[in-house]
Parts: structure tokens; C-alpha cells; sequence
């Protein structure tokens, strides 16, 4: 019985010649390709910026820093997300507020956003769950409208567009996240990027990226010197990603229209396939979005709610290496102990108890799709009858 996983990376000859030429370059690190990358990055999504980094993590924790996010200020973030989210809020010291999302997309909820601004409320970060976009516009016109700093966390929406517009033009976030690892629409192994139209950003990411370190004679408190003079104006880390990597991560990006188009064109035999189904509600994608889909994920009916862990057993035990995608994040051990453990964000929590991710890759051959779908019905037709 072959294990089909529920995402896997797609590399191939063209990828492997691009890490090769660079390990036969002079440049191993912080070389040419880091340029090149970042260009790449901006032309496809029409950003004016990017900086690339060493994970989505650091992507997050750096555009955190950059917003000037600090000890009693708030930040509002989606609960229905991987944990780097709202842990990129407590790492600068701030407090991360969970609000509730949609039911139907589990993209925060912007109604329940404005309800939760505070005098300390100081950013939002909302996430693209598996790739379908937010509601930007009402998120941006909250964000003006109270003069907050907003952070797509699009880690899950590379190649997604909202109203005509690529997910990280800048047009509707103050900062775009991106992440590359292997789950991804696109990998350079661990990897990420923060895009941006503002240049201050910008620059502030750059120094925070490499220790704190300007070069550029511009921003120097003492210019002049010779060319190894450089500067420390912020504690900063060593957040960079390798040429080698940014050198994957290029080769891959050429790629990324056909990665989407695959995982659009599996979602769409996934719809057909379970379309008006008893047991499962299939992913909504609302006027004005191309979802990316980077998950596939399916909710239970109320009729099956209680069966789901027993559910993703038996699909697991027939070579579906399905998931749930997420716990709520408050609901961690960690967050419980630190002041969370009476947070309720009832919608989040029924979409998490619902929610099984099915096989989602852009490699997936039309046996395997073939695979998942007969092991899923067959699946459910059993556990019904019980």
C-alpha cells in the first residue's frame, strides 16, 4: 500500500542544476542569488521589496520588530493558525489577542477584529488559511481607519490573488510573509520572505536580517570611512538565507504558476468527486479570490463531528497521511499557562474539531488522486453505517 502525505515538495533536474552551479561558484552565502531571489520575489507579486530570510518564523518575528512592536502593546491574530503566528507577538514581548474567524473559509473575521481594538492595539496579522485569501478590504480599511500596522501572514498563499491582485503586491498590508518550506507552493528547504512597499520598513528589515548591520553610507551615524566600515544600529539576528537556497528558491519560483494551476486543477477534480457528499463540507472559495491552495481541508457534518479522530485513524491506517490543520493556538499548553486559558473563540474551535486536510500537492499523479479519493469514500461509507 503506497502512503500518499498530504503535501510533499516537487524538485526537479532544473532545480538540482541551479544548487550545483552555486556550489561550484565563489558564493556560497550572502552572495548574488540572495539579489536575484528577492527580484524574482517582487516581479511576480508587484511588491517594491522583499528580503528574504531563513524561515517564515524569522519572516514573522522580523516584521514584528520592524513595526516597532514592543512590551504592552497588542496585537490581534487569527487562533486557526501554526503557532509562529501569534509566537512571533511574544517574542518582541507584546501580547497576541485571538479573535474569532468565518466558518466557512476560517480567515479571521473582520467584524470580530473591530471589536476587539484597544487603546494598546497596535497591529493585525491575519492569515490566508490554506491559501484562500482574507477579507483585505475590510481588514485595510480597519487598519486606517485606526492607524494600525497590518501583516499578511501569507505562508499559505504564494500564488493566491485577491480582487485581480497578487497576494504581497503590498496594495492591502503593510508587510507580506511568506515561507518556503517543503510543505509550501515552493521550497528552498527552510526559507522565507518579507515583502514590502514602504522603504523605512524595508531598510529596517535589512539590518534587523543580518545582526542589526547597515553597510549603506546613507543610514550611517559616521560617514566617511573605508569601505569595511560598517554600523550596528539595532540588535539585530542572523536571519539570512544561503545563495545556495535563494538559488532553489529562483528556480523554483518559475515554476510556481504551474505548481498553483496542479493544485487548482486537483481541488477541482477533489470538488467534483465529493460534490454534494453526506458526510463532508468541501473548501469555499468566495468572489474575488484565486485560492492557492495550499491545504485541501474538508469539515465534518455535524452527524460525524464526534468521529473525526477515529475518522483520520482510519484514513491514515489506509496510506492517507492526512492532517489537521489547526489546534486552536490558545488552546497550546503553553498559551493555557501564560494567561490564555480562558479564551474562547467558539467558530475557530468547531472548524478545528470539523477540519481533516486531504492530500494537496502539486506531484500528486492521477492514481494517487484516484487513491485518495476511493480510500476516502470507502472510508466514510463504513464509518456511517456504524
Amino acid at each position: 500500500m503506497e502512503f500518499i502525505p498530504y503535501s510533499h515538495q516537487s524538485i526537479n533536474e532544473s532545480d538540482v542544476k541551479a544548487v550545483i552551479r552555486v556550489l561550484k561558484s565563489d558564493w556560497l552565502t550572502q552572495g548574488p542569488c540572495v539579489n536575484d531571489f528577492e527580484k524574482c520575489l517582487c516581479d511576480y507579486t508587484g511588491a517594491k521589496y522583499a528580503v528574504a530570510v531563513s524561515s517564515g518564523t524569522a519572516a514573522l518575528h522580523l516584521s514584528v520588530l520592524a513595526a516597532g512592536i514592543g512590551s504592552g502593546d497588542e496585537v490581534i491574530v487569527s487562533p486557526l493558525t501554526f503557532l509562529a503566528s501569534a509566537n512571533c507577538v511574544m517574542y518582541a514581548g507584546a501580547k497576541p489577542v485571538f479573535v474569532d474567524v468565518r466558518s466557512e473559509t476560517a480567515n479571521i473575521d473582520p467584524v470580530q477584529i473591530e471589536k476587539n481594538i484597544t487603546k494598546n492595539t497596535k497591529a493585525i496579522i491575519a492569515v490566508d488559511y490554506a491559501g484562500h485569501a482574507c477579507d483585505w478590504t475590510k481588514i485595510s480599511k480597519i487598519a486606517k481607519s485606526k492607524g494600525l500596522i497590518v501583516i499578511d501572514d501569507a505562508c499559505h498563499a504564494l500564488g493566491a490573488s485577491y480582487k485581480s491582485t497578487k497576494i504581497g503586491c503590498g496594495r492591502y498590508a503593510d508587510m507580506t510573509v511568506f515561507s518556503f518550506h517543503p510543505v509550501k507552493h515552493i521550497t528552498t528547504g527552510e526559507g522565507g520572505a518579507i515583502l514590502t512597499n514602504n522603504k523605512q520598513l524595508y531598510q529596517k528589515l535589512m539590518m534587523l536580517r543580518t545582526h542589526g548591520v547597515t553597510k549603506d553610507e546613507e543610514l550611517m551615524v559616521n560617514k566617511g570611512n573605508g569601505a569595511w566600515h560598517y554600523e550596528m544600529h539595532q540588535l539585530g539576528f542572523n536571519y539570512r538565507l544561503a545563495d545556495i537556497q535563494c538559488a532553489l528558491g529562483t528556480s523554483q519560483l518559475k515554476k510556481l504558476d504551474k505548481f498553483v494551476a496542479r493544485r487548482r486543477e486537483i481541488a477541482g477534480i477533489y470538488n467534483s468527486e465529493f460534490g454534494n457528499n453526506p458526510y463532508f463540507d468541501l473548501p469555499l472559495e468566495k468572489d474575488g479570490v484565486i485560492s492557492s491552495y495550499h491545504l485541501y481541508p474538508i469539515r465534518l457534518k455535524d452527524k460525524l463531528k464526534a468521529k473525526r479522530d477515529d475518522i483520520f485513524s482510519k484514513l491514515r491506517d489506509s496510506g492517507l497521511g492526512v492532517q489537521v490543520h489547526y489546534m486552536p493556538v490558545y488552546m497550546h499548553p503553553y498559551y493555557q499557562n501564560n494567561g490564555y486559558s480562558k479564551i474562547k473563540c467558539p467558530k475557530a474551535l468547531d472548524f478545528f474539531l470539523r477540519e481533516i486536510s486531504l492530500p494537496m500537492f502539486p506531484a500528486l499523479t492521477s492514481s494517487q488522486i484516484k487513491q485518495v479519493v476511493k480510500t476516502v469514500r470507502d472510508t466514510f461509507e463504513v464509518l456511517d453505517g456504524k
